[in-house]
Parts: C-alpha cells; structure tokens; sequence
C-alpha cells in the first residue's frame, strides 16, 4: 500500500531548439517517405484491379487495398504531426531563451 517515493531521473537531458528540429527533421523524412510508399501502393493498386465475378471477392479485395492504404496514411500523419509538434516546441524554446532575463 505503500508507494515508494520516486525522485526525477536527472539524466534526461533537457529539450533544446537543435535536438527538436533534429527530431523533426527525421519525422518529416519518415513521413515523406511514408507518403512517398502511399502514393505508389495507391498507384499499384490502381494501376491492377481486381478480375473476378465473384461480388465476395471484389469487396474483401476492395477493403483489403482500402485497409492497406490507410494504415500507411496514418503512419504518415502520426509523423506529421510529431513534425508539427517538435517545430512547435522549437519556437517555444526559442521564445523562452530570448525572453528570460540573463543570469550573471
């Protein structure tokens, strides 16, 4: 019942405006090339449909491509976003250094 007492690693380095637009330089890499995988699944796909009679096997067909499709465009997004975000708090730090008082 007892909770141990749990103290900040202090080993973490702090977040600086080089380490966050590191980061989203190689969240934006990944999410071009997430895009990039996206356009040319989409393009395959588009490129060989489906041959059958069977209405069974167009529609499974057609949500396994849709399915396909959109995990990659999610992939894309979460990177994205992290992109956004990372540049985001880039600014943020920059702001915060520029506007606190210098400590002498």
């Amino acid at each position: 019942m007892n909770e141990p007492n749990i103290t900040p690693d202090s080993s973490t380095p702090a977040p600086t405006p080089l380490r966050c637009i590191t980061g989203a330089t190689i969240s934006g890499g990944l999410a071009y090339a997430m895009y990039s995988l996206m356009i040319a699944i989409a393009t395959t796909f588009a490129a060989k449909p489906i041959h059958s009679d069977n209405p069974m096997v167009m529609n499974i067909g057609s949500a396994v491509r849709t399915l396909v499709v959109g995990i990659v465009a999610l992939g894309m997004a979460i990177f994205a976003i992290v992109t956004l975000g990372l540049l985001a708090l880039a600014v943020q730090l920059l702001i915060q250094q520029l506007t606190k008082p210098k400590e002498n």
